[in-house]
């Protein structure tokens, strides 16, 4: 099947009027202005409301922005934030990503794991505002989207949506956030200060493991004519925006700890499966340093490890499908994280008897313990992962693997407190904590992993059909497409344009930079 280089213009009726509405082919990137008239009043917006678009290499070599400029406001000069580098660290004097580097006091194993933290995006303080940033910034550049009459629709699982609506907020449209109605309290009390309208947020059923319940809604939304879904599941420049940013992040965090010691091999990247947007940057690792790419996904819904459903509370990964985005056949080993591990650490890493245990008994020193605090659920059950892949591959201390904490404990202290009381009876303390870092951590072993080979990468391909094409619409040459990784070597070529079309409506913008 030949791609098509315009969105597709379809027809459908809205209430008794006909409408004209552009529906996106999530395969048709845009590579030219596709509306003209929406393109004229994109530029009249952004100019009247101040936004001038940062390009996808701003965000890989970012520059400075006004230190006055509040981080967490709805500033356009904040869209320059949306990149790794906000607070950096410094190793072998260069200028890397705030991480954590977990010692073998806390993990048990010899390989040195660096977590790379989400929690210093501006707004929502999570890494998901890159991936509403990306999806978002060629539609608008391109004319495919109006911010003046278009409202945009972000399904999600708790984070994305939040990137979403700041991203609206800052651009003076209205944002719609779609997630299910069990996430954190956190995550609805920060929305319902941000929405436009209380009714736009809309809740789903479940969990985070409901995501068919999310496009039902998003489906429901479709048929109006003023809005416009960004689903990421779908959305290929969540891919890129985390291949292209990310990826780079993660590789210059290398790069430093190489230069201090030559040997270091990067052994792996290790992600949630969420929309599957932050594993993009596990296929530059492997393409620059031949990294092994660790999918991590609950045991309570193991998708991918054994085609299983359930439920599960490490928020902000949706399951029971497969992503459209997921590079699958370039994946090398999915691993199973329990819940248990992750809420019972959540609570270790953050009380005092668990930081008081960590430190005397386990001897882990107080900036680790500093810096894991930061930790959200699936921060942490990156860290498990990034545990098992290690024991599994034997992994010694001159191997590398990156990861990320997505976002902040911050999300998840009402979790915390639910936790406590019906796990612990109110109360955590030295035993407590003795009895979760040695079930979790000692004693968890690589269990629930599998080194995947071509036929396990083809099983797990393969399930994606029944989202995708039963479900969704997606053709079967389309859905077949992505099966070799000759689709996803001509995908990145889209990014050179999405940053030429970005500087062609900041020019006809005729605003400056925001600094």
């Amino acid at each position: 099947m030949e791609p098509l280089d315009d969105l597709v213009l379809i027809t459908r009726r809205a209430g008794s009027r006909n409408k004209e509405k552009r529906v996106v082919n999530p395969f048709d990137l845009p590579n030219d202005v596709v509306d003209e008239a929406v393109y004229r009043r994109a530029v009249d917006h952004l100019r009247t409301h101040g936004v001038v678009l940062p390009r996808f290499a701003e965000l890989v070599s970012p520059v400075a922005v006004d230190p006055s400029v509040d981080p967490d406001a709805a500033d356009p000069r904040n869209l320059f934030r949306v990149h790794w580098y906000n607070d950096p660290a410094t190793v072998a004097g260069r200028m890397v990503p705030a991480h954590v580097e977990l010692p073998k006091a806390l993990t048990g194993v010899d390989a040195r794991i660096l977590v790379m933290l989400g929690e210093n995006f501006p707004i929502i303080h999570a890494h998901k505002v890159l991936a509403a940033y990306a999806c978002l910034a060629p539609r608008l550049a391109s004319g495919a989207f109006d911010p003046a009459h278009q409202r945009a629709v972000w399904p999600s699982t708790g984070n994305y949506c939040r990137g979403g609506v700041a991203i609206s907020r800052i651009l003076g449209c209205r944002g719609i956030a779609v997630l299910p109605e069990g996430m954190s309290a956190e995550r609805f009390r920060w929305l319902e200060e941000w929405v436009t309208d209380p009714a736009d947020i809309i809740r789903t059923y479940g969990s985070e493991s409901n995501v068919k319940e999310i496009y039902d809604a998003c489906a429901e939304l479709e048929r109006q004519p003023d809005t416009m879904i960004f689903n990421q599941f779908s959305e290929f420049p969540n891919y890129l925006g985390h291949y292209e940013v990310t990826g780079q992040a993660a590789g210059a965090l290398f790069e430093a700890y190489r230069e201090e010691n030559a040997d270091l091999k990067l052994a792996a990247f290790v992600a949630a499966t969420g929309s599957a947007g932050t594993l993009a940057a596990g296929d530059r690792l492997k393409e620059d340093y031949d990294a092994k790419i660790a999918v991590m996904e609950p045991i309570e819904c193991p998708t991918l490890l054994y085609n299983g459903f359930g439920e599960h509370n490490i928020q902000g990964i949706g399951d029971k499908h497969v992503p459209l985005i997921h590079n699958v056949t370039n994946t090398d080993i999915a691993v199973g994280v329990s819940d248990e591990g992750t809420d019972d650490l959540y609570l270790l890493f953050n009380s005092g008897a668990g930081r008081q245990y960590l430190a005397e008994r386990r001897k882990v020193d107080q900036a680790t313990i500093k810096g894991i605090a930061g930790f959200g659920l699936s921060g942490i059950g990156n860290m498990l992962a990034a545990i098992k892949v290690a024991k599994r591959l034997k992994l010694g201390p001159d191997d590398v693997i990156v990861t990320v904490a997505t976002d902040s404990a911050a999300l998840y202290e009402s979790e915390r407190d639910d936790r406590l009381k019906t796990r612990f009876g109110g109360s955590f303390d030295m035993v407590d904590a003795g009895e979760a870092f040695g079930r979790h951590i000692l004693g968890g072993d690589s269990d629930h992993l599998v080194e995947m080979m071509t036929r396990d990468r083809d099983r797990m391909f393969n399930l994606g059909y029944y989202t995708w094409v039963e479900q969704q619409g997606i053709s079967v040459e389309d859905f077949e497409r992505r099966r070799p990784q000759s689709f996803w070597r001509g995908l990145r070529e889209k990014l050179p344009g999405f940053d030429a079309l970005i500087d062609k409506i900041n020019h006809d913008t005729g605003l400056k930079r925001a600094a």
